[in-house]
């Protein structure tokens, strides 16, 4: 067997499901109400699913390893519309992937070479496929705390020069899980600078790009600062988007990664023998949905309001702020955020993920510690529930 596969570490829902046995059993009569897990529940939209069955005969072909024409060239422009820039070139900059998080598996594999002593630059907590990814590969990750003073965004500076030497490749997500942060210019800028100097691949996890609460300032993505910064080959930068979290269609596994030819291009290679086409059916429903905003829109309004309602019920005990997008909440508890987590579902039936389940030791601490992750998933009733539950609990366990 790969030994490598005994470096990583149990994925945070394990763990969970652990900490809920401990916990017992809620109270009778309590609907448990589950926000630990990004999975969305709003319906997906009705022509996706049209186009589905409308495209079923796409199931007696091979899939191309490339992916379909029209798919590519629709993302393309999906991307122009989305960030003002020139659209990519749909031949050499965008392939269609399965999915953000099988792409930024893969990707890893791509890029990493074992023999370098290579380290992997990962944000602390973080998504746990960019660790897997990681060690998978042969690479050993080195994390990068969060840091609250700003807005849990990273502070490139900090990593030693020794540090960027050996690294190969940088992971970030903008907007953020679980703080919902979102990159600014100049933190694009200086790691841009960062990549030059040292010549690392950047890989930029955007799926939750679509979901924000200002209509009129949507989140800055990857390709649209390199394109403000006059980087137009998008050199070393490579973006991965979703229609999981837009379009909430998880169960479809969609999604494109797009950014630098020669890195795209190396990619295909990989994926030529990876085995992982993206089906007929599953690209015309794909067209359909980067195709329509409405349903989009539509999503950030149901989410919006779950914020407006839920955030100033736990305001009057906790210390919970707005995010800048994302469906998360990024709570500070008092006292432990395990014992927290724990003791709530034992006495509310509410679950939510406790912090340092996100999070590794570095740098003398686990910047996750403290705090919990609620993701707004359920329908708003749920929610707006979940929160008064959560309120009581921290009321009365003082």
């Amino acid at each position: 067997m790969n030994p490598r596969l005994d470096t990583l570490h149990p994925y945070p829902f394990e763990k969970l499901r652990a900490l809920l046995n401990e916990a017992g059993a809620p109270p009778e009569g309590l609907a448990p109400i589950n926000l630990s897990i990004g999975e969305p529940k709003h319906a997906a939209p009705a022509r996706v699913g049209e186009a589905l069955c409308n495209s079923l005969q796409g199931l007696s072909v091979y899939p191309a390893t490339k992916g379909d024409a029209v798919l590519r060239q629709t993302i393309a422009q999906w991307l122009a519309h989305r960030y003002s820039i020139p659209a990519p070139d749909a031949d050499r900059e965008v392939l269609p992937v399965l999915g953000s998080r099988e792409a930024l598996f893969a990707f890893t594999q791509t890029v990493v070479d074992p023999a370098a002593n290579a380290l992997v630059v990962c944000p602390n907590p973080f998504y746990q496929i960019y660790e897997g990814a990681a060690l998978l590969a042969g690479g050993t990750p080195y994390y990068v705390n969060a840091d609250p003073a700003r807005d849990f965004g990273c502070d490139w500076d900090s990593v030693p020069a020794d540090v960027w030497k050996r690294t190969q490749m940088v992971f970030v997500c903008s907007p953020g899980n679980p703080a919902g942060n979102v990159m600014s210019l100049d933190e694009w800028r200086v790691l841009f600078d960062l990549s030059d100097r040292y010549g690392f691949v950047i890989a930029s996890d955007e799926c939750y790009s679509e979901i924000y609460f200002d209509e009129g300032n949507p989140p800055l993505g990857g390709l649209q600062a390199a394109r403000r910064l006059g980087r137009d080959d998008y050199a070393n930068l490579v973006a991965f988007s979703s229609l999981s979290k837009r379009s909430n269609v998880p169960g479809m596994r969609s999604g494109f990664v797009a950014g630098d030819a020669k890195l795209i291009g190396r990619f295909l290679l990989y994926r030529t023998y990876h085995g992982s086409a993206m089906s007929p059916v599953i690209a015309a429903a794909s067209v359909a949905a980067w195709t329509d905003e409405a349903h989009v829109a539509d999503n950030r309004h149901q989410y919006r309001a779950k914020f407006e309602a839920v955030v100033p019920i736990l305001q009057r005990v906790l210390d919970v702020r707005m995010p800048q997008a994302s469906f998360y909440l990024w709570v500070p508890t008092p006292g432990s955020d395990v014992s927290f987590a724990r003791n709530l579902y034992g006495r509310t039936g509410v679950t939510v993920l406790p912090g340092s389940f996100l999070g590794r030791e570095a740098h003398g601490i686990n910047p996750g510690a403290g705090r919990i992750r609620i993701a707004l998933v359920a329908p708003l009733a749920q929610c707006v529930e979940a929160a008064e539950r959560i309120a009581h609990f921290v009321q009365t366990s003082a």
